[in-house]
């Protein structure tokens, strides 16, 4: 059967926005296995992706840097660098052979030390002859140590031109390479610099992209921390504006996107301020012209005859509920916006809360310590607290007040005796009117949730080790 489209082809079900795509649904199998790799991969990824915006930014950055730097190397080394070193081996393999050639031809004594004479001052080689003598083995040559790319390529351009036995020592002099060759009637001793095996163009090829790419690196981090620092004042912003906190409008900065939404979150602001403001205004007057036939009335009962006391007194009584209630009315509908978050001492708070209820009701006890201060509406807490109490007195004969500091959190939580509220009913508590009962107007719980999520916080109902209720308040720090 297909499924009903509600208008404009919006299915009414939430949950068929998360349905398989048909493609999934001709073959589920595959699409399920192909969602549970994503997930596998995604969930070993997780940990080596760092969580912050500015950390991914550059991250982002520093990915292809560090690629397109392995790639070029390769591509240099692998090729222009390797064919320069094994030109320049070659070189010195070449002047070497050489020689060695001049002196085969000329083996006089005289003459060698023409050749040596010349090959220092023109092919810039220090040579000695050490006659009779045989080439062994030398402490740089090891079968442990393989042979780098240079010293591997001027063994086989020595090999190719001379084709006599020889051995090179690396280890020697940091500055010089010792060519052996083994001749006839002795053995020749070459000493060639370095300097000619090596192409500084490869120290000047790493410095620059190393150096380019840093310089690339830091201008795009400070770039991106002038943006990163505009998402997060627009986030303090909102996270202040959430718990009522007054800040003022921001300043828009950083890219046109972040502008734009720092604008709109200060149109958002003023609109909300503005609609709270209008609310208000509203119902006070409200209040004001109840209070007016509510005052006539009690004033009109007052002056009832003697013998109508007894039907005034119960009227009277119902006069002052309905001013209670009015009064609940407007404290619920304004909810305490406009008050401006203080530090204030939330222990001094609670136990001055628990010693105004003394004489109407069981004494509250209050374990708390010394002090601990936060930004907080008082008066709007106050209200919140004061609600909780006036619940627990009705319904307990004891009470007690816990404060205590969680990591980032407040907490007080608000234990009594009483019956309790049954674990299925008591988010139901909390809307308006829902627990209205005799001498309380069913909007207590109502306020003073709406009092702990203007703070930043939450109210939440459990069950209380004394065996009645615990209403605890969670405020940040």
């Amino acid at each position: 059967m297909a499924p009903d489209i509600g208008p404009k082809g919006i299915h009414p079900d939430p949950g068929w926005a998360d349905a398989p795509p048909p493609e999934a649904r001709a073959c589920p199998p595959a699409w399920t296995r192909r969602r549970r790799l994503r997930g596998t991969i995604s969930a070993a990824l997780r940990p080596f992706v760092p969580r912050g915006l500015l950390a991914r930014a550059l991250l982002i950055i520093l990915i292809p840097l560090v690629v397109t730097q392995g790639i070029a190397l390769q591509i240099f080394y692998g090729t222009h660098l390797d064919v320069i070193s094994r030109r320049l081996a070659g070189g010195v393999a070449g002047d070497v052979g050489m020689v060695v050639e001049l002196l085969s031809r000329y083996p006089v004594q005289e003459e060698r030390g023409w050749i040596f004479r010349e090959a220092a001052w023109r092919l810039d080689l220090s040579l000695a002859f050490e006659p009779g003598a045989t080439l062994g083995r030398t402490p740089a040559r090891s079968a442990s140590l393989p042979l780098l790319p240079l010293e591997e390529d001027l063994d086989n351009a020595l090999r190719e031109r001379l084709r006599l036995n020889f051995d090179t020592d690396w280890q020697s002099d940091p500055r010089s390479v010792i060519i052996r060759v083994g001749l006839p009637d002795g053995v020749l001793h070459v000493e060639a610099p370095r300097k000619r095996l090596f192409s500084g163009t490869l120290y000047l090829f790493v410095i620059w992209l190393v150096g380019a790419s840093l310089l690339l690196f830091v201008v795009a981090a400070l770039f991106m921390k002038n943006q990163v620092r505009a998402l997060r004042r627009l986030a303090a912003a909102a996270e202040a504006f959430g718990k009522g906190r007054e800040t003022g409008p921001i300043k828009p900065e950083g890219a046109s996107e972040v502008r734009q939404a720092a604008a709109a979150f200060n149109g958002m602001r003023a609109n909300i301020r503005r609609f709270v403001t209008q609310r208000t205004e509203m119902l006070a007057g409200i209040s004001h012209d109840l209070r007016t036939p509510l005052t006539r009335l009690r004033l009109g009962l007052a002056m009832l005859p003697s013998d109508a006391q007894e039907d005034a007194v119960a009227m009277t009584q119902d006069v002052e509920e309905m001013e209670r209630m009015v009064a609940s009315y407007l404290a619920f509908a304004r909810g305490e916006v406009l008050e401006a978050a203080e530090p204030t001492d939330l222990v001094a708070l609670a136990r001055d809360m628990a010693s105004r209820g003394a004489s109407d009701g069981p004494a509250v006890e209050v374990e708390a310590p010394p002090s601990l201060t936060l930004p907080l509406r008082a008066d709007a807490l106050r209200r919140c607290l004061g609600n909780l109490l006036d619940n627990a007195r009705r319904h307990a004969a004891r009470v007690t007040i816990t404060v205590r500091a969680t990591p980032g959190w407040a907490e007080l939580a608000v234990d009594d005796d009483g019956p309790g509220i049954p674990a299925a009913a008591r988010e139901g508590a909390f809307k308006p009117f829902a627990s209205f009962s005799s001498g309380g107007t069913g909007l207590g719980l109502a306020i003073a949730r709406d009092i702990a999520r203007a703070h930043g916080g939450e109210i939440a109902l459990g069950e209380s080790p004394m065996g009645g209720l615990r209403a605890t308040i969670r405020l940040p720090m």
